[in-house]
């Protein structure tokens, strides 16, 4: 760096430090998909992420499972019958495609290319085998795994939900000790521990940061 100009002479004008053309980082929207355990707390990072004020656009998922108390159609999904769904599937309108516990789910991909096209990054959640899908069809997707602190939260947090049966509530917790297993194949992990949920929003929101900033990134392309 140069030292201060001496008394008597002309400071030459400082110029704007431009980066190196190796590290401008890409202005392409991102698509971030995130996944976990059921009951790990997807829908409530979501929430977090739309009361940070950030100009995301949330896709909603398409659902045949019945709607739960409060849930409401085209906010928290899009509750469709199986035959509706099932044309959806036939006309290549989904993202993904996914079967959990009987019952289908998938990203219908009109909505996605459209926040793209306006610049939006993209925020969606999903479950584990739609994230494979996800990525081997873009594979520019960033995949965020949330996870549970341990199993016993996340059993504790089901539990409290009551929203499934004895019966139910075992199937989760032994699927979700198998899902826990693909976290090593996504690009981040992001612990959603028990009362902290804003360390959690906020460490997703530093990964989408750090993403945008890479500049190898190319434009997301959804066929």
């Amino acid at each position: 760096m140069p030292g201060p100009a001496k008394k008597g002479k002309a400071r030459r004008p400082r110029l704007p430090r431009g980066r190196p053309a190796a590290e401008v980082p890409s202005d392409h929207p991102l698509l971030v998909v995130l996944s976990g355990p059921s009951g790990v707390g997807k829908d409530s990072v979501l929430a977090g992420l739309k009361a940070s004020g950030r100009d995301y656009h949330f896709a909603v998922t398409a659902t045949t499972r019945p709607r739960r108390p409060g849930e409401m159609d085209g906010r928290d999904y899009h509750f469709l019958t199986r035959q509706r769904f099932e044309e959806m599937l036939a006309a290549g309108e989904l993202l993904e495609n996914a079967v959990v516990y009987d019952e289908h789910y998938g990203v219908p991909k009109a909505e996605v290319r459209e926040a793209l096209a306006r610049g939006q990054d993209v925020v969606m959640r999903t479950d584990i085998q739609g994230v494979a899908t996800i990525k081997g069809a873009v594979p520019q997707a960033v995949t965020i795994f949330l996870a549970p602190a341990s199993i016993a939260e996340l059993e504790e947090r089901l539990r409290l939900r009551g929203a499934d049966s004895e019966e139910q509530l075992r199937l989760r917790l032994a699927t979700a000790r198998r899902e826990m297993d693909a976290a090593s194949h996504f690009d981040h992990v992001v612990v959603n521990a028990e009362g902290k949920l804003e360390e959690a929003v906020a460490e997703v929101e530093r990964i989408i940061a750090a993403e945008k900033e890479r500049p190898e990134r190319g434009p997301v392309q959804i066929a």
